[in-house]
């Protein structure tokens, strides 16, 4: 499968991607936990079924030595039992976000009290910047059909 637009040849997009891109490095560089941050990102991209998004985050995550039981249950991540209650505040919270378009209550007060409970306001602002950030990634790559499997660790970093 080839993409619809090559980002990387679009002077448009160029320009554009230099501060998307900016601001996911500076996501990644906050005080949420990284494995938190990683779990998201997947999780999000799964919701939205960002082919390329899951390639990058279950590499990135298994990089920095997220087992392999914790990756394939973030998709039933209710029913397992491998994840702490931050995490899973931090899914919960993720999919309520994300879910808002389908017509979904959106993230209710219970949700956001969940995760205020297990972070503080400089790491719930990442984590609402993350999911906000990754919807919008997964949009772009699913619109022009970024194809999944080639991504290595770190490439983007």
């Amino acid at each position: 499968m080839d993409a619809r637009l090559d980002y990387f040849a679009d002077p448009t997009a160029g320009k554009a991607l230099k501060y998307l891109m900016s601001a996911g490095r500076t996501l990644k560089d906050s005080a949420l936990p990284a494995a938190t941050q990683e779990l998201v990102a997947l999780r999000v991209s799964q919701i939205n079924g960002c082919a390329v998004c899951i390639d990058m985050h279950t590499k990135e995550a298994a990089a920095a030595g997220e087992t392999s039981v914790r990756l394939n249950l973030v998709a039933a991540w209710r029913e397992a039992t491998v994840f702490t209650e931050a995490e899973r505040a931090a899914l919960e919270l993720a999919e309520a976000g994300t879910r808002v378009a389908d017509a979904a209550p959106g993230v209710g007060d219970a949700v956001w009290e969940g995760a205020a409970r297990h972070y503080d306001a400089e790491q719930l602002t990442a984590l609402v910047m993350l999911v906000s950030f990754m919807n919008t990634v997964n949009r772009l790559n699913i619109i022009t059909r970024q194809p999944a499997g080639d991504y290595r660790p770190g490439q983007f970093h």
